[in-house]
């Protein structure tokens, strides 16, 4: 007997939708009003400042010669897709778990559509202490960090807990 997707962690796929509306639509704002390079001050320790990056995380790869965009874009569809597969399989109650897959899923897809439209994806938050700048990042990369942090966090918590909850609410 197959059971109704909303019992599934499909579910909690409407916290992909939101970190893609948001993702795109900062990164287009970004585009519309900023000149590449260009910064704008937000607070003592964040600016908002206009970078294309052609490769990964902290520009990993970035000077590869295109390649690394294909790459990057296969990855990031495989991920989705066993993140979509893990979640199919699990219930609707592991909430920790499909949350962070949810977020993991809208930031590699969030990125995978700058690849694939922009051929770079659009980078903006310019966290910086002094002098000292950390990578410039986006939407996207916050999504997949807090997810995987969620999934840490999930490790942490007894063992069976999430399990016994799920098993118990099927009924």
């Amino acid at each position: 007997m197959r059971k109704p997707l909303f019992s599934t962690g499909l579910r909690w796929l409407w916290l992909t939708i939101v970190v893609l509306i948001v993702d795109l639509g900062s990164k287009q704002w970004i585009v519309n009003h900023f000149m590449l390079g260009e910064t704008q001050p937000l607070f003592p320790f964040l600016n908002l400042h206009y970078a294309r990056n052609y490769g990964a995380a902290f520009s990993f790869l970035a000077d590869k010669g295109g390649w690394q965009r294909w790459f990057f874009a296969g990855i990031a569809i495989a991920i989705a897709l066993a993140l979509l597969v893990m979640m199919f399989r699990s219930s609707a109650q592991k909430k920790i778990a499909n949350s962070a897959y949810a977020l993991i899923i809208g930031g590699a897809l969030g990125n995978l559509f700058d690849r694939m439209w922009h051929g770079f994806v659009v980078d903006f938050v310019d966290f910086y202490i002094g002098n000292w700048h950390f990578a410039t990042f986006n939407i996207a990369d916050t999504a997949i960090c807090v997810g995987a942090a969620l999934v840490v966090l999930e490790g942490f918590i007894a063992p069976g807990t999430n399990d016994k909850a799920a098993a118990g609410n099927k009924g």
